[in-house]
């Protein structure tokens, strides 16, 4: 199930602007290899030394299941496929865009592409907090949810419209997997922010944005 948050939390500081592309690093991998689902629908790059695990009929719907591990075997992302789409916001969070990028080769035929699916890292919940919680939560991957703006957001949605249903290519940040520097003792969010300079996280942006239609 993608992310979300499901209790009320204090409210924090007005969320940051998204981080811009071009100002990030380039990622650190090289070698890289092109991976296509075995329905040959969706293709995406990774890492040369990551590696994927395609367990046949994990999807509950009939869809494709694919697991990312990098070298170290840490599961990086998760894409699947025929997955029911479908958001429900009752209530809203504090937030920070800590990345976001539009992605209009999945966009919807027909539809401007400014409504196209985006590649997103967003925080939910309290910034202060120490670790992750069902309250606070941070995860990157693709959301056909605009940007939000303001200082209240919606729980994090990580789906986007993809025959016949939707799908989802993305993960749950958590400390303990993504190898992130900085003071153990630091609130979860600042570990988040920090996370984005790394190349493990850079590595991922550029394989999750590579996704894109097969044929």
């Amino acid at each position: 199930m993608p992310p979300s948050t499901t209790a009320g939390v204090p409210p924090a500081e007005p969320a940051p602007s998204g981080t811009s592309p071009s100002r990030l690093p380039s990622p650190t991998a090289s070698g890289w290899k092109t991976f296509t689902t075995s329905d040959r629908q969706l293709t995406f790059d990774h890492p040369g030394d990551w590696t994927i695990k395609d367990p046949t009929g994990k999807s509950p719907l009939g869809g494709e299941f694919v697991e990312v591990l990098n070298a170290a075997g840490k599961s990086m992302a998760v894409l699947e496929t025929r997955i029911v789409t479908g958001s429900e916001c009752v209530q809203k969070y504090p937030f920070a865009v800590l990345d976001s990028e539009p992605m209009t080769a999945l966009a919807e035929k027909g539809v401007p592409d400014e409504n196209a699916p985006r590649f997103m890292f967003e925080t939910r919940g309290d910034a202060s907090a120490p670790a992750r919680t069902a309250e606070t939560i941070a995860a990157y991957g693709i959301t056909m949810i605009p940007e939000e703006v303001g200082t209240l957001a919606c729980p994090i949605f990580l789906l986007f419209r993809w025959p016949p249903s939707g799908a989802m290519f993305g993960a749950g940040y958590d400390p303990a997997n993504n190898t992130t520097p900085g003071e153990p003792a630091l609130p979860y969010w600042e570990k988040a922010k920090l996370y984005v300079e790394t190349g493990e996280y850079r590595n991922i942006r550029r394989m999750i944005a590579s996704l894109r239609p097969a044929r």
